[in-house]
């Protein structure tokens, strides 16, 4: 490893993938029909003993696109009012641009080649991303399209827990109820799940960029 290359541990942890927590409140479960209301993400920071923490977040309340599907059940769920003015919501397209400028800046500050989605049954966030990405026709994606960290998966294995209150209560970690299914609130909880299970794997097992010339 060069010295240059050590400046920045997290391009060498995740295999040129800088991690990026999302979370994700909708409208319903059908990523292609159902409305983004809310997507909140967090920015990670390693530093060169590969201990991962939390650098920065942003979050976006988002204004339904046209025609879009809100299923009633799922805002008694999470609490959302997506026509109460005071959310200060913006177009999908905007809220997306502005959140991937910040994560394209990461990218580039510390060598990544591109951002990876971690959530907390990933697949959901995702599958809504990949679909407003879709809708929206932005350009230039920074995530792979289909990979992702999983923390539900990661926790069932770290701490035999998979519901996020669970896993970051048995993890040692508060969690709010009250405060839960709020896009910022369910980000940063699993963003602190993420880095708990990824710390303790470097306490116990350690990490060491692999030689694959070997």
């Amino acid at each position: 490893m060069t010295h240059q290359e050590n400046l920045y541990p997290i391009s060498q942890r995740f295999r040129g993938f800088l991690p990026v927590v999302v979370d994700i409140e909708s409208g319903g479960f059908n990523a292609q029909t159902d409305a983004l209301l809310e997507i909140a993400i967090v920015i990670l920071e390693m530093d060169d003993k590969f201990k991962l923490s939390i650098k920065s977040s942003i979050n976006k309340n988002i204004t339904p696109f046209v025609g879009s599907v809100i299923e009633p059940s799922s805002l008694e769920f999470t609490g959302i009012n997506p026509h109460d003015s005071r959310r200060i919501a913006v177009d999908e397209v905007d809220a997306l641009r502005n959140i991937f400028l910040s994560i394209r800046r990461e990218i580039s500050r510390t060598k990544c080649s591109r951002a990876i989605l971690v959530g907390h049954n990933a697949h959901f966030d995702l599958a809504f991303m990949n679909a407003a990405i879709k809708r929206t026709k932005i350009k230039g994606n920074p995530f792979h399209p289909f990979s992702c960290f999983d923390t539900s998966s990661l926790a069932g294995l770290a701490y035999g827990q998979t519901v996020l209150a669970k896993a970051c209560r048995v993890a040692g970690m508060s969690f709010n109820d009250k405060a839960a299914h709020n896009a910022l609130y369910d980000a940063i909880k699993t963003a602190e799940l993420f880095c708990e299970i990824v710390n303790l794997w470097q306490d116990v097992v350690g990490w060491d960029e692999p030689n694959l010339t070997k």
